[in-house]
């Protein structure tokens, strides 16, 4: 893992607000091709552009990525996280030869695959084998090499009875198993991947996790853009961490990911959505607030590893005779889901159908339970304990913070996910215990 696959100096993206990058055909794209090495990359900036650190006075320019220098070695799974916007796609396609640096000049070692929108380089009217095959070709990949692997990504996909089926005529989750299955299993060195895992159930998440961390047993490259951070915690041992073009923070997965936690999103404690029609929600039930608080304060009072709180919603219930309850997933800042409360003691309306109305429900956390540090909440609404209505990620963020007083002597990080007050005893079973070397122990070698 010595070798670097990618190496970028410098690179900067500018694009004008309102403009459309110029159309390429096909033709386009293969006859530049036949002019540049197949296993190596150099871009190089454009002289006729403005440098980052001193953008053009023009309003209508915006820069999507500003100096940004970094290097992959052969063989590394590197995550690269932020808001929206922040740039990650970007530095994406351009390591995929989409799109040109405006600044700055890099160097990519090895075939490049990528997955970066769902269903890149797949023609709508051609078949699912006959994409596999132009997507392949397209890749770089030898005839020969796409048969080898033919079988082995159809079953992936699991689209064997539709793979002579034109591709405009699967569903969303045909089509986005299909090429990832593409991407992950032909043999190029590097593989791009862009937020796959937002698409898709549950079981083709587990299973694109499953691929991702075969292939990157088998010492290929793999840039990682997620908003996932679970997920990036698991695949990778770097992070970078990109906000308004720039380069912020690299590191360490789990270090790096939890000072995105706590720098990037701010506290979320109490929200409102008082008109009906644009509360978030479905046609089934809607959202009004939501508030996480000490059981005896408001919102904006501080929470302590002490200090017992309420996490509460008020939803609206559109549907007459609805069997609901609400399922609350809280999660620390290393993404790890730390407990699932569920209104399993609820005596009031637990087993009845609910009117249309206005609900609320309060979810009583003890004190003495969490770690300290930035905490997520995760809203699932449900029917008949089986069917989700609606599912909001993020929906309270708010920080749990340091008792000194239980701290003692201890002055680090305090380890797990929970870090509850437990009942302990000590005592003194027996005085005067014989030494060790009584007992036949040594202290030390012969």
């Amino acid at each position: 893992m010595g070798e670097v696959a990618i190496r970028l100096e410098g690179i900067g993206k500018r694009y004008r607000l309102g403009e459309r990058e110029p159309y390429r055909a096909l033709r386009d794209a293969l006859a530049e091709a036949i002019g540049r090495p197949l296993r190596r990359l150099s871009m190089r900036p454009r002289a006729d552009t403005a440098s980052p650190s001193r953008p053009s006075p023009d309003d209508g320019w915006i820069w999507a990525l500003k100096d940004v220098s970094l290097e992959i070695r052969r063989g590394e799974v590197v995550g690269i996280i932020g808001r929206n916007g922040a740039g990650k796609s970007t530095l994406l396609k351009i390591l995929a030869r989409i799109t040109e640096p405006t600044t700055g000049h890099g160097e990519i070692h090895g075939r490049v695959g990528a997955l970066l929108e769902v269903g890149t380089g797949f023609h709508p009217e051609l078949t699912g084998r006959e994409n596999i095959f132009l997507n392949g070709a397209i890749l770089g990949m030898r005839r020969s090499e796409i048969r080898r692997k033919f079988d082995e990504i159809v079953a992936f996909a699991e689209v064997e009875k539709f793979i002579d089926t034109p591709v405009k005529r699967y569903s969303s989750g045909m089509f986005v198993r299909l090429a990832f299955a593409v991407a992950a299993h032909l043999e190029t060195e590097i593989l791009l991947i862009d937020e796959v895992l937002a698409v898709g159930d549950a079981a083709f998440q587990r299973k694109c996790l499953g691929k991702m961390g075969d292939v990157a047993k088998q010492g290929r490259t793999i840039p990682f853009v997620s908003h996932n951070l679970a997920a990036i915690q698991r695949l990778c041992g770097r992070v970078i961490w990109l906000d308004q073009g720039v380069v912020v923070d690299e590191g360490p997965a789990t270090s790096v990911v939890s000072r995105y936690l706590r720098s990037a999103l701010s506290s979320l404690t109490e929200r409102l959505w008082d008109d009906i029609r644009t509360a978030p929600g479905t046609e089934k039930v809607r959202l009004r607030r939501a508030c996480v608080r000490p059981v005896t304060g408001r919102p904006d009072d501080q929470i302590t590893t002490e200090t017992p709180f309420v996490l509460e919603f008020e939803y609206w219930n559109l549907e007459p005779d609805a069997h609901l309850n609400l399922s609350l997933h809280i999660y620390n800042d290393q993404s790890i889901l730390v407990f699932n409360a569920l209104p399993v003691r609820e005596t009031t309306w637990r087993g009845r159908p609910f009117p249309r109305g206005l609900f609320r429900d309060r979810c009583y956390v003890p004190g003495n339970l969490l770690n300290d540090g930035v905490h997520r909440v995760e809203l699932l609404i449900v029917r008949d304990e089986a069917n989700v209505l609606f599912q909001y990620e993020d929906v309270l963020i708010f920080d749990v913070h340091e008792t000194v007083g239980e701290r003692g002597a201890w002055y680090g990080k305090w380890a797990g996910a929970v870090r509850p007050m437990l009942d302990w005893t000590t005592e003194l079973v027996e005085t005067d215990a014989p030494s060790p070397l009584a007992c036949g122990v040594l202290s030390g070698p012969r």
